[in-house]
């Protein structure tokens, strides 16, 4: 009898942890992350879901973030969209356009009953990710910019200051021609993602348009206007750099970040994210300064753009999943999260109280140059400073890396490439306008 009873009992609490288990509701987070930054993030998530037995997120990889992003709207199309999707920025309009796909964020939050305030968010990041209704559409999770990394051991090899970095593109190019003339390393200079560095943020720093219509802000009957006399004169001069070894270019994406980790090329400019793989790599001591502008131009520098990438929630999902996706995201805006991802990634803190503290802790004194991204991110925006905002600009950006990889080969002059560039982009454009404003 008592066997029976204690069996009996044993089976009740089975299956009351099997009715419990059963009951925490199930997140697909579909992510791009790769390397140190996908240990974080993968940290992150089992660190929530110790937290509590309601919940339970699923983080999975599922390729770059183009794919990542063709994957998610497969899988919506088909019905079994995730829960949260992470799309690069330059996803954005594409997202903000795609009918039906999306539930924004600032009404999931009040409807999971979750006490949401758009103004923690710092204001550059959370307005990218705004919709011209007062609507946040995507959680700014992973926000980065570009900044500009340098090699201070091969400086001082070079005969150069370690602590005085060149601000100038003309300093750039006079400190590359020291280190290759010196030997200190084969390459001056080099960058990754090309265009976001050297066209979108560019523009942004030198407060000059890419695009019409605010960069596509205002409308989507914006088209590019990379092609003016600013664009021309830095891509030629890059192209210059390249033919006589000072600037040598990676490849697209990444690319160039292990270009400058290796030792090959002494600067580089890359994003302030690339920070955690730099510092996992790199054999040498690492500077990080701001961006190189050029002096003769009026306004600059301004602010650089963010990059990096947003979480998206699909339609279609059942209330109480979406109340699981409400804790997570509000987890994820916790102060204490935000420094610490700020801190170990070098993305952005997406709230003003994460970089407060991050301050009053005294990383930024024991990790100089940690603050750059976001002191160059603070600084009031202007309509030509505020963000790209453009349907299909993944496609758009490869054209553009398509021509700069022919004016850095030689094979174009920069007026003619970036002529092409305009031309092609638009026509992209074009089709998405149309597409969109069915």
């Amino acid at each position: 009898m008592r066997t029976s009873l204690l069996t009996t009992a044993l089976a009740a609490s089975l299956g009351l942890a099997a009715g419990s288990a059963q009951a925490a509701a199930e997140i697909e987070f579909w992510h791009s992350m790769t390397g140190a930054l996908n240990t974080r993030l993968n940290e992150l998530t089992d660190e929530f879901n110790a937290s509590q037995s309601d919940y339970k997120i699923n983080p999975t990889y599922k390729g770059t973030y183009g794919e990542a992003l063709n994957a998610g709207i497969a899988a919506f199309r088909a019905g079994n969209a995730p829960h949260i999707l992470q799309v690069f920025e330059v996803g954005t309009a594409t997202m903000m356009h795609a009918r039906g796909a999306v539930k924004p964020v600032s009404e999931l939050m009040v409807e999971a009953g979750q006490d949401f305030d758009p103004a923690r968010y710092i204001p550059a990041v959370a307005g990218y990710y705004t919709a011209p209704d007062g609507r946040m559409m995507s959680f700014p999770f992973n926000s980065s910019t570009p900044v500009f990394y340098y090699n201070k051991d091969v400086f001082k090899r070079a005969g150069l200051d370690p602590e005085q970095p060149p601000k100038t593109w003309a300093q750039v190019e006079d400190a590359a021609r020291k280190i290759v003339e010196s030997g200190a390393a084969p390459c001056g200079f080099t960058t990754s993602w090309p265009s976001w560095v050297q066209a979108e943020t560019f523009s942004a720093w030198h407060n000059t348009e890419f695009a019409t219509r605010n960069n596509g802000f205002d409308g989507l009957d914006a088209r590019l206007a990379i092609d003016s006399d600013l664009h021309v004169r830095h891509i030629d001069n890059l192209a210059r750099l390249s033919k006589e070894g000072l600037f040598g270019y990676g490849g697209r994406g990444n690319l160039g970040d292990s270009v400058f980790y290796s030792g090959q090329c002494a600067m580089s400019t890359a994003s302030s994210s690339a920070q955690a793989n730099i510092g996992a790599n790199a054999q040498f001591d690492v500077g990080i300064s701001t961006l190189p502008y050029y002096d003769d131009v009026a306004g600059a520098p301004q602010n650089t753009i963010i990059g990096g990438a947003s979480l998206w929630v699909f339609n279609g999902k059942p209330a109480d999943e979406y109340k699981a996706v409400a804790a997570f995201l509000e987890f994820l805006s916790g102060t204490d999260v935000q420094a610490r991802w700020h801190q170990q990634t070098g993305y952005l803190p997406i709230t003003t109280a994460a970089y407060e503290q991050t301050r009053a802790s005294g990383f930024y004194d024991s990790h100089p140059g940690a603050d750059v991204s976001v002191e160059q991110m603070i600084v009031k925006t202007t309509d030509k400073s505020r963000g790209v905002r453009l349907g299909n600009l993944p496609q758009i950006r490869d054209i553009i890396e398509e021509e700069f990889e022919l004016i850095w080969a030689g094979k174009q002059d920069a007026r003619q490439g970036l002529t092409r560039a305009v031309e092609r982009g638009n026509e992209v454009l074009t089709r998405f306008e149309r597409s969109a404003g069915r």
